[in-house]
């Protein structure tokens, strides 16, 4: 095995998030249900011990970890959210009215990042993730974190396609023997009573 877990929670749901706007670098904050999810996945990630804990310097990021009991994580650029340039703040179905068939995953943006940037970004976490003494925690958004979980298991940042991802979800990147590998993907945090 080289290093330990890393364990990532996509922040709770915001109002862009729940119309389905992309949501790159613009700051928007956590919804009521989205701080609910945020204090529920504390309970998923109660009783364990994390050598590295980091975040996304964005408010939703950071808003979840502190909701969740990890206010005193350690912001990082790279945790960020994908740069989706002209394309920010707009829905899919906006998107393809100007362009029929696009995706993320194989039109990239205009303006904003590529695939192999954001996978750089993502292969800089996870070289953290490794050399730490023990698992790691990171905040972050569901893009970035798709493609944090390809380059995982050594997909290009395109194989972050295959890895859905919901809001305030928990997920776990580990190990069988020395193979990485993906140990539980996109666990909801329990509901909470309203």
């Amino acid at each position: 095995m080289s290093g330990g877990r890393l364990f990532v929670v996509r922040h709770g749901e915001t109002e862009w998030s729940r119309a389905g706007r992309h949501t790159g670098r613009t700051d928007v904050p956590l919804v009521a249900e989205g701080r609910a999810q945020a204090a529920a996945v504390g309970g998923l990630l109660a009783g364990v011990g994390f050598a590295l804990v980091l975040t996304s310097p964005l408010v939703r990021a950071a808003s979840t970890a502190a909701l969740a009991g990890f206010g005193a994580a350690e912001p990082t650029d790279d945790l960020a959210e994908w740069d989706y340039g002209d394309f920010e703040g707009l829905t899919t179905e906006e998107i393809r009215a100007a362009r029929p068939g696009w995706t993320l995953w194989t039109d990239g943006v205009v303006g904003g990042e590529t695939a192999g940037e954001v996978g750089r970004r993502a292969d800089r976490v996870i070289e953290r993730a490794r050399a730490a003494d023990g698992d790691t925690l990171a905040f972050s958004h569901g893009h970035l974190l798709r493609v944090l979980a390809a380059r995982w298991v050594g997909l290009p940042a395109a194989g972050g396609r295959l890895h859905a991802l919901g809001p305030g979800s928990l997920s776990v990147l580990g190990w069988e023997r020395e193979a990485p590998v993906v140990e539980r993907w996109n666990q909801p945090a329990p509901a909470t009573p309203r």
